[in-house]
């Protein structure tokens, strides 16, 4: 099922349960009853949850966003790394240069089009991609140098190879969800908290004021969701993107 449908339910759903408790409440409503009597008290307690709970979906969504920028810096990291393994195994002989740059090539594929959709599912790193990278630091550190001018760039391709174990390992762990479990437990339970106390309003079923509750509670379902879509940086419709690998090796479009 697609992301944007469940959105599109999830919020008509919390709309349609707003919408039908305010008319069966407005039914409950004896005729004589007066809103303007509504304790004051209980508007500034409302008032306050509400901009205590907005606060919270606030961090909230600046928390996710801050993991999804990191996690997409992290793959441009990787990337990078594996890009100056390729260009700086220029200086050596043609035949370990080739072989080099193929296992290179060979990992940022498989990064590409198994390891992506792999951690994406299961929200670990593969094996394999594992293993490739290993290969690729096998091909860098078992070639001696013949000469002064390759001994100088053999230090930096090790670094280079270490740059990107680690960023490797970074994405590893951004892999899965980064909220936890009490968090969203707190952010639903205010939620429910947040939408029920506007019925403490003895909101009528007018025009204006129905509108009024069905887009506080699409706005609260929506935001929920957009924190829930961006907790898996690597997983989710708006996550980070192996854009930087297709971009440094184009001929992995291909």
């Amino acid at each position: 099922m697609s992301e944007w449908l469940v959105l599109s339910l999830a919020m008509a759903a919390a709309c349609a349960v707003v919408l039908t408790i305010v008319v069966i409440n407005h039914r409950r409503i004896p005729e004589d009853d007066d809103p303007s009597e509504t304790p004051d008290v209980i508007e500034y307690m409302t008032m306050m949850i509400g901009v205590i709970y907005a606060i919270v979906l606030g961090l909230a969504i600046a928390g996710v966003w801050e993991a999804r920028g990191a996690a997409q810096e992290t793959v441009r990291q990787e990337a990078q790394a594996l890009h100056e393994i390729s260009a700086r195994a220029e200086v050596y002989p043609q035949e370990v240069r080739a072989r080099i740059r193929a296992d290179v090539e060979a990992y940022a594929s498989h990064v590409v089009h198994d390891e992506w959709k792999h951690m994406s599912e299961t929200g670990e790193l593969s094996d394999e991609g594992t293993a490739l990278l290993e290969k690729v630091r096998r091909s860098v550190t078992d070639y001696r140098p013949a000469n002064d001018f390759e001994g100088q760039a053999y230090q930096p391709l090790v670094d280079q190879v270490a740059a990107v174990d680690d960023a490797r390992n970074a994405r590893g762990q951004n892999a899965g969800e980064t909220m936890p479990g009490v968090v969203w437990f707190g952010l639903i339970v205010g939620a429910l908290v947040t939408v029920g106390l506007i019925f403490t309003l003895q909101i009528r079923r007018t025009g204006r004021e129905l509108l009024l509750a069905g887009l506080f509670s699409v706005l609260i379902a929506f935001l929920l969701f957009l924190i829930w879509d961006f907790d898996a940086p690597y997983g989710r419709g708006m996550s980070a993107t192996a854009t930087p690998f297709t971009d440094l090796f184009p001929r992995l479009d291909g």
